[in-house]
Order: structure tokens, then C-alpha cells, then sequence
């Protein structure tokens, strides 16, 4: 048998329980300031805008020659290189989207790229998608005249180097 003390001990106890979880049941809602003061929790980040690249497609659409190197003392020759194969030019076409068209690493067939921005300020040219995927390749430099590229991928990069597309003819 339960004495009045240890009953009115076990009563608290149960009133103080119940209690507990109604404060921690109130914590999940929102009681319009009424409520727990900490705050809430912050949105969840989302996919960032777009940000456009600073050179336009229409700026490297047209007839280049195509040459790479991989040691950047062999840039100055590789460009002479690149120059000379106007004869049988790559040609970036324009592609039906505002994009590119060119070859993927690896790939036979062209497809139309973008050309992305970066929050650091770099280009990249690659399918749809954040700047500096796999499958991009990140605009080393550009003067209107020469591009040098060099592939995102570490095994794309290292087996094709740092490729420089010399214009063939005036700028367009």
C-alpha cells in the first residue's frame, strides 16, 4: 500500500513527464514567437544559378586549327603547329540551342556544348550540367585569336594535353 507521500511523489513524477513531452511535442510547431526562441533551420541550399560564361559562343564558332602540348614551354611552336593544319581546319559550328558543336573526350561524334561560368571565374565547355564536370574542358585562355583548352577529366587531360585552337582566317 502506497503511502500519501510516496503517492503525491508519484503524481508529481507523472505530471512532470507528461509535461516534458508536451514542451518537446511544442518545439517541433511553430507557435508564431509564442514558442521556443531558437531559429529555424535554414533552407535547404538549392541548385545555383546559372551563371553565364564570359566569352560568347558566337566568339569560337568557325574554322580553327588544332594542335596540343603538354609541357607549356612547347605553347609558342604548338600554336605555329596549329596554325598549319588550316589546311584540314576543325570547325566549331554553331549549334541549334546558342551552344557549340565539338567532340567530346573519347567521342566520335560532335555535339552541341555549352559554355558555362564559374563562381571563380572560369569557363568551361561541356554538355549541360554545373561547370567543371567530367565531361567538360576548362578554357585555359582566349585572345579572339588562339583557345587553349585543357580537359577536366585527369586521364582525358593527360592523353590529350593542353589543346590550342588557332583561328584559321580572320576573326570572325
Amino acid at each position: 500500500m502506497l503511502s500519501f507521500g510516496n503517492a503525491r511523489t508519484v503524481t508529481n513524477l507523472s505530471v512532470i513527464s507528461a509535461l516534458a513531452i508536451l514542451l518537446g511535442a511544442c518545439s517541433s510547431f511553430s507557435l508564431g514567437g509564442l514558442g521556443s526562441s531558437s531559429s529555424s533551420p535554414a533552407p535547404e541550399p538549392g541548385v545555383a544559378p546559372e551563371m553565364p560564361a564570359t566569352i560568347r559562343s558566337e566568339e569560337i564558332v568557325g574554322k580553327w586549327g588544332l594542335a596540343s602540348f603538354q609541357n607549356p614551354a612547347d605553347r609558342a611552336r604548338t600554336e605555329k603547329q596549329a596554325q598549319a593544319q588550316c589546311k584540314q581546319p576543325y570547325v566549331i559550328g554553331a549549334g541549334q540551342s546558342g551552344g557549340v558543336v565539338m567532340h567530346l573526350a573519347d567521342q566520335a561524334t560532335p555535339q552541341e556544348l555549352r559554355l558555362k561560368g564559374s563562381q571563380g571565374g572560369k569557363n568551361f565547355i561541356g554538355p549541360a550540367g554545373p561547370p567543371g564536370g567530367e565531361q567538360d574542358r576548362e578554357i585555359v585562355s582566349f585572345d579572339g585569336r588562339v583557345l587553349i583548352t585543357r580537359f577536366v577529366d585527369k586521364d582525358a587531360a593527360t592523353r590529350y594535353g593542353n589543346m590550342v585552337y588557332v583561328r584559321c582566317g580572320p576573326r570572325a
